[in-house]
């Protein structure tokens, strides 16, 4: 009972989704360099001899500064924004359709309504012409950018780079689905983000959406649940990456692969590890939407005017955190999940990685553990491991260092005490790292330094990861799958992906966005992430997407936790949890 309470307790303050959400405008330069150009228009008609004509730029510079923040253009809308006769307006608008740089959807099913939206090729256009414009203006008045100047509205660094992705662009037929687009998803920044774009998403799409936001154990609730009903309730779910073998091996997922074979849908950009997780048995269930690996945040400035490296192994992070400890000064040494349940299964989980061993028998690989087609004996527990045994000891040794509330405490949490100054280290999501990277009041904003998991004895440095793919309910009715499939690779899209880091995120799964000029610039995070993921760092195998895994976090969660709290001893906890896990695994035929 104690278990199930727990599982429902929301893990921080994403839960809940406004009603009304705040699409934000892009922040790009993309959007700066528009008014720019539409003032530059503005000047130069007053100051020179010209005729109007179609004024075709002020009818670009608005659909595409619509489509930027998310609102609908409409022929007369249009129309009116060019300042013209509305029939000279139209055939100018119509010339514009014929040349195929705006599309013209249909807003109904008789088609007799329309909405306008920029095609790619006019997405495409206006950055190369941002380019030019750039340049030209530099090479002939030699402007140098400062800080506070006009002139960096455009002549930022960004868009000399060919890396620099462009907005996206809406979908050529507008989505058929009764209802609107239903989407259940992760309470975290990146989805909020997503939710605050809703406003734009529903003009790419066509449709509306609506969007549930759920906690971690909560979220699992809801899609073994939405599983029992003859009919999903939701068009796309979101999926916590160790999830799939338990939900792809008793058919609640749609395989994906005829969709991508059929698209010829390129995976590539993607980190391996991602798309590695999502599938099972060979097969795809998933696209990533976002990769968050687990790192050990510390204080640079504390760390230096204590004269501390920042440390590696174990034994150096116990002694960092007893010399920073001080809560005579409200100055804690190290916060981490250990609150009862999954938050101190996950850490359990990659506490026995750090000394050399998976929660289950996994075969050793170079470089790690194989978790793909593991059956029979390779899903054995692993909780009377040494490694599971000085998983405990380090957890006690840490224990002393950590705040008063520590045993209350889970991911939200542990990264709202760091972003606070209230700790000198925290292990924490890159997800949730937008409490202190992104918040110029937190004392650790620009004084963070990101490490992988520190090893133990028989451990190889490694980066846990987390993270979420999208997926769709194997019960989604058949006439709403094709439609899925389509607004899941947007959603999963490179632009999409870093229109969610400009509105919060900090987090991606593809390799591209963490190039992208105007993506590196918010945080150094972003550029940590895709180093470590280049050197295959980003593992898995801590906590494999295989049948079990999280009734086994669960069980590591609540038998460890009585260790934790005192009242029962290492050993009989893990002779516990190892009755318990082999009694689960059995009865379900894992092994």
């Amino acid at each position: 009972m104690n278990d199930q309470l727990h599982e429902l307790q929301p893990e921080g303050p994403f839960d809940e989704l406004s009603e009304t959400p705040m699409p934000k405008l892009s922040s790009t330069e993309f959007a700066r360099f528009l008014d720019f150009i539409e003032k530059f228009e503005d000047v130069t008609e007053q100051s020179l001899s010209m005729t109007q004509g179609y004024r075709e730029l002020r009818m670009m510079i608005h659909v595409m500064r619509n489509h930027l923040a998310g609102r609908l253009t409409t022929p007369t809308s249009l129309a009116d924004a060019s300042g013209l006769s509305y029939g000279t307006a139209k055939r100018g608008i119509e010339s514009i359709i014929k040349r195929g740089l705006i599309l013209s959807r249909p807003r109904t099913k008789s088609g007799k309504t329309v909405s306008l939206h920029p095609s790619r090729a006019l997405i495409e256009e206006w950055g190369n012409f941002a380019n030019r414009i750039k340049a030209l203006l530099g090479d002939t008045i030699g402007l140098d950018p400062k800080p506070g100047s006009t002139s960096q509205i455009i002549l930022d660094e960004p868009y000399q780079s060919p890396d620099v992705i462009a907005p996206p662009a809406v979908l050529s037929q507008r989505l058929h689905l009764k209802g609107g687009l239903r989407v259940l998803m992760h309470a975290d920044p990146t989805f909020m983000a997503m939710h605050n774009l809703k406003r734009q998403l529903e003009v790419i799409f066509g449709v509306d959406i609506k969007n549930k936001a759920k906690s971690l154990d909560s979220l699992r609730e809801e899609i073994l649940a939405n599983s029992r009903f003859a009919h999903s309730h939701y068009d796309i779910i979101t999926c916590n990456l160790p999830w799939f073998g338990e939900l792809a091996s008793q058919d609640m997922l749609l395989p994906l692969d005829p969709f991508i074979e059929r698209d010829g849908y390129d995976i590539s950009d993607f980190h391996p590890v991602a798309i590695q997780s999502s599938r099972y048995a060979g097969k795809q269930y998933g696209i990533p939407v976002q990769t968050t690996p687990e790192l050990l945040c510390y204080r640079k400035d504390i760390l230096e005017s204590a004269g501390l490296m920042p440390p590696t192994t174990t034994e150096q992070l116990i002694r960092v955190a007893r010399v920073l400890h001080d809560p005579g000064k409200g100055l804690y040494g190290i916060a981490w999940n250990a609150a009862r349940g999954t938050p101190l299964g996950h850490t359990f989980a990659f506490l026995m990685a750090k000394f050399g061993q998976p929660l289950i028998n996994l075969q050793r690989i170079e470089g790690g553990y194989a978790f793909e087609g593991a059956t029979g004996d390779q899903l054995r527990p692993m909780f009377l491991s040494d490694a599971a045994f000085r998983a405990c000891e380090y957890l006690l040794d840490i224990l002393k260092y950590s705040p008063p509330n520590i045993l209350q405490m889970s991911w939200y949490e542990r990264a709202r005490c760091y972003a606070a100054g209230e700790v000198s280290m925290a292990y924490c999501y890159t997800s949730l790292m937008p409490l202190f990277e992104l918040n110029k009041k937190s004392p650790a904003w620009q004084n963070t330094g990101y490490l992988p998991h520190t090893v133990g004895n028989h451990g190889r440095p490694f980066v846990p990861i987390g993270g979420y793919s999208l997926a769709i309910p194997a019960n989604l009715s058949e006439d709403r799958v094709e439609a899925a499939w389509a607004a899941m690779r947007h959603l999963t899209c490179r632009s999409m992906s870093k229109l969610y880091i400009l509105n919060g995120s900090l987090v991606t799964s593809r390799f591209s966005v963490s190039q992208d000029p105007e993506v590196t610039a918010l945080s150094p995070l972003i550029q940590i992430v895709d180093e470590m993921a280049r050197k295959d760092l980003l593992q898995s195998w801590p906590r494999p997407p295989v049948p079990g895994i999280t009734d086994l976090i669960t069980i590591a969660g609540n038998e460890i936790f009585e260790v934790l709290d005192g009242r029962r001893s290492i050993k009989k906890a893990l002779s516990m949890a190892q009755d318990r896990a082999d009694r689960m695994m059995r009865d379900r035929g894992y092994y």
